[in-house]
């Protein structure tokens, strides 16, 4: 008889991302001890760096890894993604991503197999809604443990991230772990207003009796005198008064000019 090297999780990736897993019990039908493998797909096709070192390009699989935690790192189409990969003995853990190159456009899963039973899903936001062959077991994070091996479709939701469906099979004596990114919907169009832009009115110093024109600090001739203008100065109009016109000088100091000796810039 053929021996089986590994329980297996395949990923078919499209828009909605599916997993279907396979088992055998027999730790003797392993063949080795200690080795735990990895299979990685993206939309579109990324290069793949696993604890910082290049090893090919997705589609990718190797049976023949370490038991541990992974660093995976994926390129490809503009984005990129990465994350930490538990690999657990005598199994196949999975990867699938949809990249982007904005980060919020992006989503996927990651599905490991460990020894006990039930389902662990988590998701990036949290508060996703799951369901499970179509009935509702709450919100994420989420434990479920009375589910029985087999076939399962789950499915997760929430308000403004693209549903998403992944159909596995849990094997008997075995707990599935299944961690979401959920990735942002396309906004519908909205039509903000925009606010109007009024242009700085600029004013022109006229000639005056003293040949030069006082800034004062207060609109009223009791005003210290804070600065002068003379003719042909152009100041920038911050509010019109009676009798006074409030103005930015080119140093960024406000005062109070006489509107008499002003004229506004066409």
């Amino acid at each position: 008889m053929k021996k089986t090297l590994l329980f297996s999780l395949i990923i078919v990736s499209a828009l909605i991302l599916g997993a279907r897993l396979g088992f055998k019990p027999a730790a003797e039908a392993l063949g080795f001890k200690e080795k735990a493998g990895l299979k990685i797909t993206a939309v579109p096709e990324a290069m793949v760096s696993i604890d910082g070192v290049a090893v090919g390009k997705t589609p990718y699989q190797s049976e023949d890894l370490k038991v541990g935690s992974l660093k995976v790192r994926l390129e490809g189409g503009g984005g990129a993604w990465e994350g930490s990969v538990k690999l657990t003995n005598g199994t196949l853990s999975v990867v699938g991503r949809e990249l982007a190159a904005n980060t919020a456009s992006a989503s996927g899963e990651i599905l490991t197999l460990d020894s006990g039973k039930g389902v662990t899903i988590t998701s990036i936001p949290d508060g996703a809604g799951v369901e499970i062959d179509g009935k509702t077991y709450g919100v994420t994070p989420l434990v479920v443990s009375d589910i029985v091996p087999g076939d399962h479709t789950f499915i997760l939701s929430h308000a403004n991230f693209t549903k998403r469906s992944i159909k596995a099979v849990l094997p008997q004596n075995m707990s599935l772990m299944i961690a979401v990114d959920l990735a942002v919907s396309e906004a519908e169009a909205v039509n903000f207003p925009v606010p109007q832009v009024i242009a700085a009115t600029k004013l022109i110093i006229k000639q005056t009796p003293t040949g030069f024109l006082r800034v004062r600090d207060k609109p009223n001739l009791s005003g210290a005198e804070i600065g002068r203008l003379s003719a042909g100065d152009s100041v920038v109009q911050l509010e019109e008064l009676s009798g006074w016109v409030k103005i930015r000088l080119e140093n960024s100091t406000e005062g109070y000019i006489s509107s008499q000796y002003v004229q506004k810039q066409l």
